[in-house]
């Protein structure tokens, strides 16, 4: 199959309202005609079957219509968030050999200094008003094209986007995820959640991501859904979009929770629309559940997925028992188990590895046979996350293989300390890490920010510590920083904090 044939068969309900930006609404005719036309203009470029196109833009419609024209002619998207850090960005268009660039002229430096490593890059395309010089300008390339475009028929494991992990451990991977896979991840994703089909879906996250894509297709099954697209995140104007639109379903990482815990106009705006506030992306902690629940009477619905697995894979149920702390249960058609170190499944209840198996899971990654063995193994994807599953099916995540502090040779989760740093009045962040000890091997350092206008110092953050965990799970050290260094998705880059060691 070929992804985009999702988006065909959402047409056969009829034309109705289906994106709404910036105060412009788009209908899903006219949505199809401007991806039928961008293709064809790709096509003129001698963007072929199999060729990659960057799309490289803040959050706009025309970043959906790109994917479906790249899809349409049998090329592979690969998507890069705008505000990935400038090396990352040069060895992605190096890597991906990519011949075509879709961007802003925001980043438009940015693109050239990534060009500069990456001399397969032929055509600069460019969502702007007005043309700049040296790129083509998409609204003349779209104008000027036909909208008569015949969707190139693509196997089931054909790669259809290539997408590059964020980096938190080493340099970006390129997931190769296919046709069916992202038809199988937005199916399972809607079998589970049970969305009506007329959700109005607020789209903040990054679309130039795994996220954009599972927003997308998700959406194509719910025939009669609109989404709003936010360019950026701004709590202004989520409040007021939600207000206005009347949005029922919201997706945000933990950050984006807090932030809305923090904005003092909040009762300004009614936003008792939204029956699902969904995290996902990193750890939420249970202080920020609890303050939102009391804050907004709405229970937040945690979930988990990666990029190497479509992204969506387990959410706690929209419409039924939440578990504080929990991932959720694994949608529909996904299987999910807790393996040891041997590969074998456990028992409820006791820690593992979380691994996943379905059509879903990457193909692998791009031009890395090696790691992609590594992760992969007996048709189940090692996703390095540890955790276990309760009795009810509902599973936890208590840290990352890679981040588990060895303090005196017994294994410490941060995220126990993280939860206990959570519930101090005054601090908005936290993350922990270990930091070399020459009498434990390792120990104990936690970063924290604090709230807006609130005080502490570290000593009485430390006091605070002493009456929520033992001895032996305080920190060593506790430092106080202005922000935590983040992953465009909203992940604490944990690697960065070791560096400031």
């Amino acid at each position: 199959m070929n992804i985009a044939e999702l988006a065909l068969k959402s047409l056969e309900v009829g034309e109705h309202v289906s994106v709404m930006f910036e105060g412009q609404e788009f209908t899903n005719m006219q949505m199809d005609r401007a991806a039928r036309k961008l293709g064809n203009a790709l096509k003129k470029l001698g963007v072929q079957r199999g060729d990659r196109v960057i799309i490289q833009c803040p959050n706009c419609p025309e970043v959906f219509n790109a994917f479906q024209a790249i899809w349409r002619i049998g090329a592979i998207a690969v998507p890069i968030n705008y505000l990935v850090a400038p090396t990352e960005t040069s060895f992605i268009y190096q890597d991906s050999g990519a011949n075509t660039v879709i961007s802003s002229p925001d980043y438009i430096n940015q693109v050239r200094a990534a060009m500069a490593t990456a001399p397969g890059v032929k055509n600069i395309i460019l969502v702007s008003p007005n043309p700049v010089e040296g790129t083509l300008h998409y609204s003349k390339l779209v104008d000027e094209s036909s909208d008569k475009l015949e969707l190139v028929p693509t196997a089931d494991d054909d790669i259809a986007v290539l997408i590059y992990t964020s980096g938190t451990t080493g340099k970006p991977k390129g997931v190769m995820l296919t046709h069916y896979g992202l038809y199988y991840t937005a199916k399972c994703g809607q079998d589970a959640t049970k969305l009506p089909m007329d959700t109005v879906n607020m789209a903040v996250l990054p679309l130039c991501h795994s996220y954009g894509v599972a927003t997308m297709n998700t959406g194509y099954m719910r025939t009669h859904g609109k989404t709003v697209i936010l360019r950026q995140f701004n709590l202004e104007q989520l409040f007021a979009a939600i207000d206005k639109h009347k949005v029922t379903t919201l997706s945000a990482v933990p950050t984006m929770y807090i932030y809305m815990l923090l904005f003092p106009d909040y009762a300004k705006y009614d936003i008792s629309s939204v029956k699902n506030f969904i995290c996902g992306s990193a750890p939420l902690s249970m202080q920020t559940w609890k303050q939102f629940k009391d804050r907004y009477n709405r229970e937040i619905a945690e979930g988990w997925g990666l990029t190497e697995a479509g992204a969506n894979a387990c959410v706690n149920p929209l419409d039924g028992m939440k578990k504080v702390g929990s991932i959720g249960i694994p949608n529909i058609g996904i299987e999910m188990k807790i393996f040891d170190e041997n590969g074998k499944d456990i028992a409820h209840g006791k820690e593992g590895e979380i691994v996943i198996r379905g059509p879903m899971v990457m193909k692998g990654y791009w031009n890395m046979p090696k790691e992609t063995a590594e992760v992969i193994k007996d048709s189940w994807l090692y996703t390095g996350d540890i955790g276990y599953v309760d009795k009810d099916g509902y599973f936890f995540i208590t840290d990352r293989k890679k981040d588990i502090i060895i303090k005196g040779g017994e294994n410490i989760s941060p995220r126990t300390i993280e939860e206990a740093l959570y519930a101090h009045p005054s601090i908005a962040e936290a993350a922990v890490i270990g930091i070399k000890d020459d009498v434990y091997g390792e120990a104990i350092k936690a970063f924290v920010t604090l709230k807006p206008g609130e005080k502490a110092t570290t000593e009485e953050i430390m006091e605070f510590c002493k009456t929520k965990l033992k001895s032996f799970y305080l920190p060593k050290e506790i430092a106080i920083l202005p922000s935590l260094p983040k992953t465009v998705v909203g992940k604490i880059l944990k690697k960065e904090l070791r560096k400031l060691q």
